[in-house]
Formats: structure tokens, C-alpha cells, sequence
């Protein structure tokens, strides 16, 4: 009896192993923000998007290893007296999961490494107040600011996916950043903000190759 029970043992574990070995794509929304500490602005969600690819690796019965290359639109909307416009972050962002698989849910966890592609700011800034009447005036800005922040980011996600048949699957996930993107050229005040990305995402995955 003992047996047959490790015979059906290690059935399941080299049928688990052999169907948790594939690639996938998978394509959904971002919800970012750029948030942090010694903010003069309020800062908002923007929508954006993320997409790429990944590879699940079976590491022992449910367990597995999955890293991500995605590319994500991030950053944020920030409003005060003297501004009102959006920060556009282009990342590749590299997450390195482990997925516990529990029936037909995934429990996702793991750290994410950001390499900052490009970054764009458009929206209105105060360029001084109308003498007459004393009324605000605003100019049009759009323009490159990739120096203004650092190459690299470091994140922690977690989330969970929900299988809809074999090659299917939705997911939600939160990824909430670890360090100052904020990059100055001169030594930085005391007083200066520090940003850190947060991005809630929702997506959809297509399993290639399982």
C-alpha cells in the first residue's frame, strides 16, 4: 500500500513538473503613481500598460520559478498651485517570482529589477500672473527628463493569477517600489522629495509551448 501511495506520489509530482515547464505572453493595464515622502504636490494614478513575455520553471511539485521581462509605462500625475502635469516613465522591468500553485490559482511573490528607458513630462507649469486682474498664466510643457532620474529600480510584487483552461489565464498584481528614483546632480537638500513607483496591474496571459 505505502508502495502504490509513492508510486501515485511521484506520478503527480513528473506530471506537475511536466506541465509547469512553458512560455507565455501577457498584456494588461497599469494604474501608477509616484509617490513618497516630502511630496509639495499631490501626486495621482495615471493609466498606462504593460506587456511581455515570461518562462515558468517547476521547481518541485507546485512550486515554480518565473521570470518576466516586461516593458511598463509608469510614473504619475502631480497637481499643486504651480503645476499640473503627467510623468511618463518608460521601464524594462525584470521580475523574478516564485509561483505557488494552489488548484487553479497562482500566488505570485518575488523581487523586480527596473532599467529606466526614457522619461517625458507634459502639462502645464505657473509662468507668472496677468497684472491685470492678477490671474494665473500657464504654458505648455513637454520635454525630455530622463536625467532627472536614476537608471536603475528595485521593487517587490506580489499578486495572483486565476486559470481559465490550459493556455489562459487572468492576473492582478501590486509592485511597490523600494528606492528613490529621484536623480539630482548636486548634493540634494534634506528637503527634497523622495519618489518611489507603486503600479497596480491587471493582465491577461497566453501559455505557449506547455
Amino acid at each position: 500500500m505505502k508502495r502504490m501511495m509513492l508510486l501515485l506520489l511521484a506520478a503527480g509530482l513528473g506530471f506537475s513538473t511536466a506541465q509547469a515547464q512553458y512560455f507565455g505572453l501577457k498584456a494588461g493595464a497599469n494604474a501608477a503613481v509616484l509617490d513618497g515622502e516630502k511630496l509639495t504636490t499631490q501626486t495621482d494614478y495615471r493609466v498606462s500598460y504593460h506587456a511581455g513575455a515570461f518562462y515558468n520553471y517547476n521547481l518541485i511539485g507546485p512550486l515554480s520559478l518565473r521570470p518576466e521581462l516586461l516593458y511598463s509605462l509608469q510614473g504619475g500625475e502631480f497637481k499643486s498651485g504651480q503645476e499640473d502635469f503627467e510623468t511618463k516613465l518608460h521601464y524594462l522591468n525584470l521580475p523574478i517570482l516564485a509561483d505557488l500553485k494552489i488548484g487553479p490559482v497562482h500566488l505570485q511573490a518575488g523581487p523586480q529589477f527596473g532599467l529606466l528607458l526614457t522619461a517625458k513630462e507634459s502639462g502645464l507649469l505657473l509662468t507668472g500672473y496677468n497684472p491685470v486682474g492678477n490671474q494665473p498664466q500657464y504654458t505648455n510643457v513637454n520635454r525630455q527628463v530622463t536625467d532627472q532620474y536614476k537608471k536603475q529600480d528595485f521593487s517587490l510584487c506580489a499578486g495572483l493569477e486565476l486559470d481559465l483552461g490550459q493556455s489562459f489565464a487572468l492576473g492582478g498584481r501590486l509592485t511597490a517600489g523600494l528606492t528613490d528614483v529621484d536623480d539630482y546632480d548636486q548634493v540634494r537638500s534634506v528637503d527634497d522629495p523622495r519618489l518611489k513607483n507603486r503600479v497596480f496591474q491587471a493582465y491577461a496571459v497566453l501559455k505557449l509551448g506547455k
